[in-house]
């Protein structure tokens, strides 16, 4: 079914999560809170997302999963408080397991990847491309379980 990776992700999150040195930033250890609901009957994921360093709100988004006509299609758009707006939603593709996203700007690409690990709980791998997807440099990983 086209909408059960955005069914798997819905709920309450936690998780710990290690941020790497960047240009857009210092690295070090984060807490990932996510609150993500299921809108348009089940079709489209609204997302809040914060990341807590040293206890403070460093990181915010907005984030819009939409399932496309096809059943492993998705579309992302982002929205975070470093200002980054989507022109166009972010192509992507659901195998099974994994939920891949990427996003592209004129500061280079990112690629979303959320691993389901079962009912609970589920990795995420930020990295970014700044030479159109030769290379990737990580940007985050995360490991969140689920609080309600």
């Amino acid at each position: 079914m086209a909408m059960l990776a955005l069914s798997a992700l819905a709920g309450d999150w936690i998780g710990d999560e290690q941020i790497a040195t960047t240009r857009w930033g210092q690295g070090g250890p984060a807490v990932g809170h996510i609150h993500a609901r299921l809108e348009l009957g089940g079709r489209a994921l609204v997302q809040d997302y914060r990341e807590e360093r040293d206890g403070k709100t460093a990181l915010q988004v907005h984030a819009v999963f939409v399932a496309g006509p096809e059943h492993d299609q998705y579309g992302l758009y982002w929205f975070d408080s470093y200002g980054f707006t989507p022109a166009v939603p972010a192509p992507g593709l659901w195998d099974g397991q994994r939920l891949t996203f990427v996003r592209s700007s004129s500061r280079g690409q990112t690629r979303h990847v959320y691993e389901l690990l079962g009912e609970g709980a589920f990795l995420l791998k930020l990295e970014s491309s700044f030479d159109s997807g030769v290379s990737w440099e990580s940007v985050m990983t995360g490991s969140y379980r689920r609080t309600n």
